[in-house]
This record gives C-alpha cells, structure tokens and sequence, in this order.
C-alpha cells in the first residue's frame, strides 16, 4: 500500500539534493528573521515566512483526522504515457532519460512540500523490475506531418485503448502523454517542436501533454555548453534549454494536478520563480548560478497536501461538497485588500487561498494569500501585492479535506473585482454593493421572495436599491420595441420582448445571470440592466423604424475567463462589431437604428472556442 509520504512506489530521493533544499529553505527563513530584526526588512515579509509552518500545521490538524476516519489508503501513480507518429521511431534512450527526469521532478516537488512544512509528499512513479519508470508506448495512426500543437485530443484519444488494455481508466487517473513531435539536429544543434504543451486537472483526474527529445536529460542541467538554436527561444545554452522544458513538464504537471497559474507573494520572491508562474524557464538554472531557480508557493504546497496523489488517501466513493460563507467582509485597508468571513464545508475546509490577479498576462501575475479557518470556521487573510493603476480580479477558493476545492457558494461566484489608485489605494466599490446586496441575492437563490421584499426594503445604499428593485421585478415583458406607443425619448431594450433569444450556455436571462451569481458585473461595475449572452448567441427585435440610437457596453462577466465578438445586424446588415472583447474589458457602442426593422444582437466565440464565454449586453439603451 501506498503510505501518505514521498516514494512510496520504492524510489529514494537523491540524499544531496533534500539536503541542500532543506538547508536553502531553513537559510532563507533564518536571513529574513534576522533583516526584520535589524529593521531592513518590513515585519509583514518576515511575518509571512515565519507563519508558513503554524498555517500548515493547523491544516494538517484538520486534515489528517478526517482523512483518517474518511478515506482509505492507495497505491495511486502519474501513469506516463509516451507517444511517437507511425513514421517515427521513439527518442532514444527515453526509457532511463525518462526516469531520470520524472524522479527529479518529483523529488523537487517532495523538497518544497518539505519546505512548506507538509513532509516530503509526493506523486508516485510505477516501476518495472529494473528500477525504471513503466512508460506506456504508443505509435500513432498518422504520420509527423499530420500532427500539430493543438493535436492534444486527438492524440490522447488515440492513447486511451492502450491506457484501457493496461487497466488505467484515463477519467480517473493523473496520464501524462510525452509526444514524440520535437525535431532535435544534434550536429547543427537545432531544435524546434510542434507539441501540445498544456495541461489540465483536479484531484480526481487530470492530463499533461509535452514533448520529449533525445537531448533532454538533467544530466544536462548543468551545461552552459554547447550553445543551440532553439525555434521559440533562440540561442540558448543547453543547460537552459534543458531548464525550459523539464521545468515545463514540471509545471504542466502542476496543472494536471489542479494547480492554477500563480506568482510569488513579495515574501517568497527569494526563493526564485514561482512554478506555476515564470518558473517552468527557471527550473534548476542556480545549479548553472544563473538565478535562485524554482519553488513551489505555499498556497499550492496548501492545495497539494489533500491531493490523493500526494497525501496516499482517496475518498471510496466522491463526497459531494457544499460550502456555507457567511459574514463575508472585503475591506481596503491603506494599501492592502484584507478578506475575512466564516466558512464551513463538507468536507470540511481546511485552507482558503486568495488570488489577486490583477489584469493582463492571464492569471500569470496573481499573487496568494492563505488562510485556515479556526474551528467554528473564521478565518482572515489580507495582501499588499496589488498592482497601482489596474484593474484586478480576487478569486476566492476553499479547499475540501478530500481534495476538492470550491469556488462558489450559495450567493454566487467566489470573485470580485476592483481598482488600485496610481497611488496604491484599491477602491472596491462592486465588491461593496455585492455584500450590502448579499442578503438579498441569498433569498432570491431560495426562491423565497417574501424574504427577498424584506432584505429589499432595508437596502439603503442607491444603487443597490435599483439593481434590487430590477431583480425582484419578475413580470416579463410585452410588448416589442416597435409595438411601444408612449412619448419616451428613451428606454432599456430589456424593457421589451424579444422576438428570440437563443444562448451557448444554459438559458436567455435577462437583467441578470442565470446562476448563483445573479448579477451583471463586468471590470468592477456592476450593472442593473443587461442581456446575458453566453456564445454562440442571438438576440432579436422588433424595431419598426420607430427609434434612432442604440447604445450601451459589452464585456465578460466578472470570473469568466473567455474572448468573444459582439455584433449589431440591422435587418441582416453589420452595423458595428467589436474586436475580441477578453475578461475584464468594458467596450461602448452607439449604433444609428433609425431604418431598422429588425435588431439583431450577435455575440460568438473566437478562435479559441466557447469555454467560459459568458457575453454580457451591458445598458442597452434604445433613444429616438
């Protein structure tokens, strides 16, 4: 049986390299002790690293109990997989380079779960009767010309009768898939690759796909020669290539097993390069004295110590989990965004982590905050990493002791958004209408509307008492906009029956979204009235010639994480499209409807599909 520690599948981790990651961990707490003291380092910075192992112990006092009475032990591997085309040979030596790479990466994560004060926890590898991992071989059904970066389905579908004749169920196990698409000149010294290089994951499944070579071994890790040509990052050492691309397995791992992108906190920059950020390219590049290399935050380590990959324990059957956040409080104190609230769960929390992401590069840049809820479920958290002058998302994320995590709750959606001043000051004003409208969203979610009147009617914030009053008013519409006979210069379209309505993603709602988190927000304002649009859409009306302008804004609601293109078709004609609107963009238009009979609003997907594409019409304004 699998035990809950590092290596239970029989593989000893190299005694020099946990002693130097050991000694490294205890050297940095130690130095920023030791600058706090003599006042070169801020109290908060050392406060952080020196709180990482009490936050860890009070997790695993919550943990451990219940894993103990709830799940029971297993023998539970990353299952490797490694694919070539039908006219290609696989790499050579890749069984032992294989091994040797695979053993390295998971002795790194053991190291920094270590770090992190949750023992040397982590994935098992299957070996064979020489000691070398057991690699699954599979030989395409197409030659190397037909693959492309973007063949990850195809490839893993391809996988699978293998995967099935083995006993592997793909849908409830880690695969990682190395695929043979790279092209390594070892006399020219160039490299180039078209392999998929992405991953995706919880605690109950997950898929890797990367790339294999026959010069990718940490043997060469240390190598500042010979210098080569590679196709995405130029001339480059092989030291460094080898850095980029096992530091990337390492990483897509990390996203296999659920991890999301993630920067270091301020206080953790001198441990060297998030792996869930920067640090897939800094991987072991101190060992060339080239940088600090990579670790792993807390907040991951945090999320990791339930993982069953990880912690040898599985649930028997899947609990299904519910959360309860009550007294929720988003507060901007000076220059810092301090969360705090109850929270209870089955299974029970163990840890909230917080991201700041604020906007641009994806979620690259966000940085954590962690805590873990006392026994009656409070807990607090708070953070100074916010960038001056943007736009951020805070997402919220509980973490259930069976592995599971939440990222929404009965009043909706665990994110918010809001603004940093230049001068560092965030202003958290849609955050502050969500709570003030909290009570009142919880009642609409029962469908208890004798409450919802009642939690209305203590509203006394003004915006919060119009978005209300809009949400309660669930009488339709029913007249179009051409059949409007009144003298109004102006007017919702909402106001009016469309002619049709058709969305990508559950049903038409109107004024609102149709799920928990109800209402209509886009970068950090929240809006009263609007058309949700999930892509593909279609929205038409009947305009009878009757009005002259149509205004308003689109964007994504707050959380998702898609890029869509909205269009206004006046009886079949374009007469305004958006470029690609992506998350946390708010686009005006105003649009001359003076000889349209028919409206037509089209939001669709771009290039990169339908995933999370919640298309929101923000305002839309009819005038004449």
């Amino acid at each position: 049986m699998q035990n809950a520690t590092l290596f239970s599948s029989g593989i000893s981790p190299n005694a020099d390299f946990m002693t130097s990651i050991r000694c490294f961990a205890g050297w940095v707490i130690s130095a920023l002790t030791f600058l706090a003291g003599h006042g070169l380092a801020t109290p908060l910075v050392a406060a952080d690293i020196a709180e990482i192992p009490q936050q860890a112990a009070a997790a695993s006092a919550i943990l451990e109990p219940w894993q103990k009475a709830n799940t029971q032990p297993i023998e539970r591997y990353l299952h490797i997989v490694c694919f070539t085309p039908k006219d290609r040979e696989f790499p050579a030596d890749h069984q032992a380079r294989m091994t040797r790479m695979l053993q390295h990466i998971q002795a790194f994560y053991a190291a920094q779960m270590e770090r992190n004060g949750f023992g040397p926890k982590s994935f098992g590898l299957q070996l064979n009767q020489n000691g070398q991992v057991v690699i699954h071989e599979v030989r395409g059904a197409k030659p190397f010309a037909d693959y492309e970066k973007k063949s990850g389905d195809e490839i893993r579908k391809e996988c699978l009768p293998l995967l099935q004749k083995a006993g592997i169920n793909a849908s409830q196990e880690t695969i990682a898939i190395f695929c043979n698409l790279a092209t390594w000149d070892e006399q020219k010294l160039t490299f180039e690759h078209k392999s998929p290089y992405y991953a995706g994951g919880t605690y109950r499944s997950g898929t890797a796909w990367q790339l294999d070579s026959p010069e990718l071994d940490t043997l060469n890790l240390t190598k500042k020669e010979p210098m080569l040509r590679d196709g995405e990052y130029g001339r480059i050492s092989l030291g460094r290539h080898n850095s980029i691309f096992i530091g990337g397995m390492a990483h897509e791992l990390g996203h296999a097993f659920g991890l999301p992108h993630c920067t270091a906190r301020p206080d953790e920059a001198v441990l060297g390069s998030a792996l869930m950020g920067s640090g897939n390219r800094t991987y072991f590049e101190e060992v060339r004295g080239e940088g600090r290399g990579s670790f792993l935050t807390f907040a991951h380590a945090l999320r990791l110590a339930s993982h069953p990959l990880f912690c040898g324990r599985q649930e028997p059957q899947q609990f299904k989990t519910n959360l309860t956040l009550k007294n929720l409080r988003i507060r901007a104190e000076d220059h810092s965004i301090s969360v705090e609230g109850n929270i209870q769960g089955e299974p029970p929390v163990y840890g909230v982590v917080a991201y700041f992401d604020p906007e641009g590069n994806s979620d690259y840049n966000a940085t954590s905050a962690t805590a873990i809820p006392t026994r009656d479920g409070a807990f607090k958290l708070s953070s100074k990493a916010l960038t001056p002058g943007q736009w951020g998302t805070l997402r919220l994320v509980a973490l259930h002791a069976n592995g599971a995590t939440s990222s929404q709750h009965a009043q909706g959606e665990m994110e918010y958004s809001y603004f940093v001043t230049k001068a560092g000051v965030p202003e958290l004003k849609a955050i502050q209408t969500r709570q003030v409208l909290g009570p009142f969203l919880a009642a609409i979610n029962n469908g208890n509307m004798k409450l919802a009147k009642q939690e209305k009617e203590k509203l006394k914030v003004r915006d919060a008492q119009t978005i209300a009053n809009v949400l309660f008013n669930t009488t339709p519409p029913s007249q179009t906009p051409a059949e409007e006979t009144g003298k109004r210069k102006e007017s919702s379209l909402t106001s009016y029956r469309a002619d049709s309505a058709k969305v990508g993603w559950m049903q038409p709602a109107f004024n609102r979204l149709p799920n928990a988190s109800i209402l209509l927000e886009c970068r950090g304002e929240i809006f009263a009235k609007g058309i949700y649009a999930h892509a593909p859409a279609e929205h038409v009306y009947s305009l009878g010639k009757k009005w002259k302008q149509l205004a308003g804004k689109v964007g994504l609601a707050t959380g998702s994480g898609g890029s869509v293109i909205f269009e206004i078709r006046g009886d079949g004609k374009t007469l305004w499209k958006s470029p690609i609107v992506k998350a946390d963009q708010l686009v005006s238009f105003q649009v001359d409807v003076s000889d349209v009979n028919q409206l037509q609003l089209v939001t669709s997907p771009s290039e990169d599909g339908t995933y999370q594409d919640w298309g929101l019409w923000l305002d839309p304004v009819l005038s004449r």
